[in-house]
C-alpha cells in the first residue's frame, strides 16, 4: 500500500487541479512560481482574466466523509501571501488580463487509492484585499 504525505496529496491535487482547469478551457502558464516566501500554486489564462490559482486538496475515507471543505484552510495569511505574489508575478509578467484570484478544492478518495471523487473550482474566491467575494 502505498504512503501518501502531505505533499504527495497537494502535489497531486495541483497536478489534478491543472488537468481539470485544462479540460475548461485555461491555458496554465506556471505551477508553483515562487516569488520569496510566498509561492503561487498554479497561474492560468482565459481568453479576458489571469487568475491565480490556490489548490487545496484533503482525501477522505469517503465521499460521506467529505464534510469539511477544503477552501476554508485559505485563511487571511495565506490569501494575504497569495496577493503579494500575484502582484510580484504581475511586475514580473505584465499583461493586460484581468487578475483575479480562484481557488479550486480537490477532494480524493483514500478507499479509492486516492482517485478524485470532485474538483471544485471556485473563480474569482476572494479579493486583492484579503477578503471573500
Amino acid at each position: 500500500m502505498k504512503v501518501y504525505t502531505k505533499q504527495k496529496i497537494g502535489k497531486l491535487g495541483e497536478r489534478l487541479a491543472a488537468r481539470h482547469l485544462r479540460r475548461q478551457g485555461y491555458r496554465v502558464l506556471h505551477k508553483n512560481r515562487h516569488f520569496g516566501r510566498n509561492e503561487l500554486d498554479l497561474v492560468v489564462k482565459s481568453k479576458t482574466h489571469i487568475a491565480f490559482v490556490e489548490v487545496k486538496t484533503r482525501s477522505f475515507e469517503s465521499e460521506a466523509e467529505a464534510l469539511n471543505r477544503p477552501a476554508l484552510a485559505v485563511n487571511a495569511e495565506k490569501r494575504r501571501r497569495t496577493v503579494e505574489a500575484a502582484f510580484a508575478y504581475l511586475r514580473a509578467y505584465p499583461t493586460r488580463l484581468v487578475p483575479r484570484f480562484d481557488v479550486v478544492e480537490v477532494y480524493l478518495d483514500r478507499s479509492r487509492r486516492m482517485k478524485p471523487f470532485k474538483i471544485h473550482h471556485i473563480p474569482d474566491a476572494f479579493h486583492a484585499n484579503g477578503g471573500f467575494r
